[in-house]
């Protein structure tokens, strides 16, 4: 079983730069896709980026945002530049035990809390 914990969130202006972060619990880290996942209030989750044995991003971010992952920290990143106040959104960690990357959140068996980001116009 693997514990997600996310960080990094904040609040920000329009235009600037946060990096997520996310540690796994659990010495199989390496064998697991990971997704980031972002809900804002009064909407549906969507898929953001993923990461595996390859990486994937939600059209709309692409260019903006970058994912990475260090298995030797057990940590998953989200590095996002020239943000927008629709980004605001409780950003969620997510992992998979595949390095098949989906973006479908039913697919992912382990959940974080959630960062908040907050985007100022």
């Amino acid at each position: 079983q693997v514990q997600l914990v996310e960080s990094g969130g904040g609040l920000v202006q329009a235009g600037g730069s946060l990096r997520l972060s996310c540690a796994a619990s659990g010495n199989t880290f390496s064998n697991y896709a990971m997704g980031w996942f972002r809900q804002a209030p009064g909407k549906e989750r969507e898929f953001v980026a993923g990461i595996g044995g390859y990486t994937a991003y939600a059209d709309s971010l692409k260019g903006r945002f970058t994912i990475s992952r260090d298995n030797a920290k057990n940590t998953v990143y989200l590095q996002m530049n020239s943000l927008k106040p629709e980004d605001t959104a409780l950003y969620y960690c997510a992992a998979r035990p595949s390095l098949v990357v989906v973006r479908s959140s039913s697919q992912y068996r382990n959940w974080g809390q959630g960062t908040r980001v907050t985007v100022s116009s």
